[in-house]
């Protein structure tokens, strides 16, 4: 008999323990898999979130909030500074481009953004072309992100009116305490004009418009009534970008913010957050290899008379010891195997509603750097908890265990 078939008719005997061994540590290898599928996420979107727009102007108030709203769509603005803004930052020697943003209504939940259509080839380069349709270039056109034409089922010359504020629920309550408001709403109608591609940011959740319908919206008309949300500005050098953030960020009301540093700030937020769920993988693990361990112990005592046996006729200490190590490490082999693909196959079925709560985009199938540590570590505590068993086994003197 060789060593992979007693291996393996040592694991069916133990049916029950062999399947719940490879449930622990495939449940394991599963959470690890969709918190590293959730961390790629959260630095690609990081990364990909503001482009080259290193300096974000708005108004006063927390810089995070500001970089939030302005490149991810999340929380609320921190106030509007005046449109006459825009003219005068475009006119300084060290911006390259600046963009001026409306944001403060949705569409079913999902934020109407209005900004020069120019922004698009900016960040994503002058090549990126819509998957359908045009561009917008009028008052009432949009172009809506990749997955809110999936989600609603949005086709190019769909019409549909927009709510005050940023998410559904609460512009529904608004709307009903204020009927004016309601109104105004409902006469505005956008049409659906083209649809963008999968841009793997915020972007893909959001509706795009002209600048101004905010003001077609609210009825402001006035050169001194026009205010806009923030202002995206990319400079032509990071002594550029110090200078614009020096000058304006000493204007009353208004900030200016490096929009790096305020997304790293969110980022180490959430990485804190992060770390309370190793806890809980940490005695996940803890729990994967006490279930190896008891499960071998159990093996060893349920056998001895077969190691005994085994030992009679001729088979050395060491291809026992081999048996045992082999077997834990082809429960654990078959549990990580196991946990990696229900953990990616997770991260698949999930990406659309995790992308739709927190705006991560989970790109499942590919294989992350962090899962070769992973893979070395499991097998590793796999190959430490069957040790012991093991050696227990080796030390079996078979002639002392036929005489009791």
């Amino acid at each position: 008999m060789t060593m992979i078939i007693l291996v393996w008719r040592n694991i069916l005997h133990r049916k029950t323990l062999s399947l719940l061994t490879v449930f622990s540590v495939g449940i394991t290898a599963a959470l690890v898999v969709f918190l590293l599928l959730c961390s790629a996420g959260l630095e690609r979107g990081a990364e990909k979130g503001y482009g080259p727009f290193e300096v974000t102007i708005g108004a006063k108030g927390s810089p995070s909030q500001l970089a939030l709203n302005t490149y991810y769509h999340v929380g609320a603005p921190t106030g509007n500074v005046p449109f006459a803004l825009l003219d005068e930052i475009r006119q300084e020697e060290s911006v390259d481009s600046a963009y001026a943003m409306t944001t403060g209504d949705n569409y079913n939940g999902y934020p109407i953004v209005g900004i020069d259509a120019g922004y698009f080839a900016t960040r994503y380069g002058a090549d990126t072309k819509l998957a359908q349709g045009r561009m917008y270039w009028k008052l009432g056109d949009a172009i809506v992100g990749s997955h809110i034409a999936d989600s609603l089922g949005l086709h190019v010359g769909d019409k549909f009116q927009g709510a005050h504020g940023l998410v559904k629920e609460a512009a529904e309550a608004e709307e009903h305490e204020d009927g004016q408001d309601e109104d105004e709403h409902h006469s505005f109608s956008y049409t659906v004009v083209g649809i963008l591609p999968p841009l793997m940011t915020s972007d893909d959740r959001a509706v795009f418009t002209t600048m101004d319908y905010a003001w077609a919206v609210h009825e402001s008309e006035s050169a001194e009534q026009k205010e806009i949300t923030s202002i995206l500005v990319k400079p032509k050098s990071l002594l550029g970008a110090q200078a614009i953030k020096t000058k304006y960020g000493q204007l009353s009301n208004i900030q200016a913010i490096y929009t790096s540093k305020s997304v790293a700030e969110v980022v180490n937020v959430v990485d804190q957050g992060a770390q309370a769920l190793s806890v809980v993988t940490g005695i996940c693990i803890i729990l994967a290899a006490s279930a190896i361990l008891l499960s071998l112990v159990a093996a060893v005592n349920e056998r001895k008379k077969d190691v005994a046996l085994l030992r009679l006729i001729g088979k050395s200490r060491t291809f026992i010891w081999s048996s045992l190590i082999g077997e834990g490490l082809l429960l654990t082999i078959i549990g990580l195997a196991s946990g990696m693909a229900v953990g990616h196959i997770g991260g698949h079925l999930s990406r659309e509603a995790v992308f739709e709560w927190t705006g991560l985009q989970l790109q499942a199938w590919q294989f992350l750097p962090g899962e070769w540590l992973l893979v070395l570590g499991t097998l590793c505590i796999g190959l430490v908890a069957s040790a012991g068993p093991a050696l227990q086994a080796y030390r079996v003197d078979p002639l002392q265990l036929f005489k009791s």
